[in-house]
């Protein structure tokens, strides 16, 4: 039976996806970018935008792919849910600013920001995509949920979209309790 057991613990954590080294508890870290609302840009200070509630800070591949449109509106969908528990979405990404601009409009339709991440922010997060043959850093799909006092409350690493807005909406919603 503990030959069973073991061998069900190994594979659980085999299916699961890997999940970001960043761990729950620890002090998020700062960072100052540029990003972009509705086409237009501004400067992010994760700080500053920690002073209005817990943040959901979600890293994604890049603007314009399937799976990073489909997030993105799907986040948009849910800018409202958010906003009533307390939180904010920003999106990051390796993205340079003029496909951010386009990517705030079209593919998060101006209801929440997104922003260049650094490869900086992506190493301090610790959510680089090896990318075979390229001298390009770009993260993976990974989202954190941020308190107010910059520790890391929740954090999903999955390459598939589908499941980051409902699971970083119900860890904002558990701040609460």
């Amino acid at each position: 039976m503990r030959r069973l057991l073991t061998a069900f613990a190994a594979a659980a954590l085999c299916a699961t996806p890997a999940a970001a080294a960043l761990p729950v508890g620890a002090k998020a870290p700062d960072f100052v970018t540029t990003g972009a609302i509705g086409g237009k840009p501004f400067q992010l200070s994760l700080k500053r935008a920690l002073r209005k509630g817990p943040v959901v800070l979600y890293f994604y591949p890049k603007a314009f792919t399937k799976g990073c449109t489909l997030e993105a509106r799907a986040f948009s969908e849910a800018a409202a849910d958010f906003k009533r528990a307390g939180a904010q979405v920003i999106g990051l990404s390796a993205d340079d600013l003029p496909t951010l601009k386009r990517f705030s409009v079209e593919g998060c339709r101006s209801a929440f920001p997104v922003a260049s991440a650094s490869p900086a922010t992506i190493r301090a997060y610790d959510v680089a995509m090896p990318v075979v043959g390229k001298m390009v850093t770009m993260s993976n799909r990974t989202s954190f949920v941020i308190d107010r006092d910059q520790r890391v409350r929740f954090v999903h690493s999955d390459l598939d979209w589908s499941g980051h807005v409902q699971k970083t909406l119900a860890a904002v919603r558990g701040l609460r309790h």
